[in-house]
């Protein structure tokens, strides 16, 4: 499984080639998660290459020197691609990361990226992010030239070094990023949470005045995000496993005025339960900014004196949600 470290900071770099000469990528994939694997550049889809009833397949096609990723349906792994490569594959998808092995014309590089996905695993970012100032910045410069100094001195692809070099710069410099955003909204807990008044599902509206005297927990999503429609099934069942607790749970979508219809259809369809709200001015909404909202889902918990108890609570996915609800709502 992919690290926070991949899945937040994952940026894909290319480079130019007009070269028509053909990648050559054939394997064995044990214990397969399909009889498909996708060969990607970011979004669009460069390959489609079937696998036969023993997970062997054998395929060439023409693209562009450069960074991809093979999709098998359920996992990715990163690729290095390069016009006149001939790649062989071996691996069991039940260990997806660990069991990645190439050999061929463009395994060092191929094989270099599948060990870096491992190495990646091993860093602890929760206790990383938990560090102070200082040595968050010492800990994240020493991780960039630890991978500079193992990126020289495997001899690989001037292309490749190249293009691992820049991802490297921008993972860490998001990386940094994020910290300061995080550090930054711990200071907003234990203040009082800004009030809101929005339209809700039904047709009325609900202000966050009118909900003190319990916990509540806010989820600002759209209906267009992604990952916020993943975090709707555990919402559910939070909902669920917490329902007659003194907790409201709050949805606020910020999807803009046009996908209002949208926002109402989508919630009755969806069947979704809580207190469904709809953001005045979406993401200039005083409440949003209040909370320096720039990317969704993010979640908030208030106390039942209206303060902020924690403004960027975990996820209805992640376990610790409910481990510190039971601690409130014993």
């Amino acid at each position: 499984m992919k690290t926070l470290f991949s899945l937040l900071f994952a940026i894909v770099f290319t480079t130019i080639s007009f070269s028509q000469e053909k990648i050559l990528f054939h394997g064995k994939i044990a214990n397969r998660n399909g009889d498909v694997i996708y060969i990607k550049d970011n979004k669009t889809i460069v390959k489609e290459i079937k696998l036969n009833k023993e997970g062997a397949f054998n395929d060439s096609f023409e693209t562009k020197a450069g960074m991809y990723q093979m999709f098998d349906g359920v996992e990715y792994a990163e690729l290095y691609l390069k016009p006149g490569y001939d790649l062989d594959l071996k691996m069991d998808a039940a260990q997806f990361d660990e069991s990645i092995v190439f050999s061929g014309n463009g395994a060092k590089e191929n094989n270099y990226l599948a060990q870096s996905t491992l190495l990646d695993a091993k860093i602890n970012f929760e206790a990383l992010l938990k560090s102070n100032e200082q040595d968050f910045m010492k800990q994240t410069n020493e991780m960039k030239a630890a991978d500079v100094a193992r990126l020289e001195k495997a001899k690989l692809d001037p292309g490749f070094v190249a293009l691992q070099k820049q991802e490297g710069e921008a993972k860490i410099g998001e990386l940094q990023q994020y910290y300061t955003m995080t550090q930054a909204n711990k200071k907003l807990n234990n203040a009082v949470a800004p009030n809101f008044n929005y339209e809700n599902h039904d047709g009325s509206k609900t202000s966050l005045e009118s909900l003190k005297g319990k916990y509540v927990y806010i989820d600002v999503w759209a209906t267009w995000c992604g990952p916020c429609r993943g975090e709707i099934p555990f919402l559910q069942k939070v909902e669920e496993k917490y329902k007659g607790k003194n907790i409201a749970f709050v949805s606020i979508s910020v999807d803009v005025d046009k996908d209002h219809d949208k926002w109402k259809a989508f919630v009755t369809d969806k069947g979704l339960g809580g207190i469904q709200l709809f953001a005045d001015k979406n993401w200039t909404s005083d409440f949003i900014k209040s909370f320096n909202i720039n990317s969704i889902p993010r979640f908030i918990l208030i106390d039942p004196k209206g303060n902020v108890l924690d403004a960027d609570a975990a996820r209805p996915s992640n376990p610790k949600l409910s481990e510190q609800l039971d601690s409130l709502l014993q």
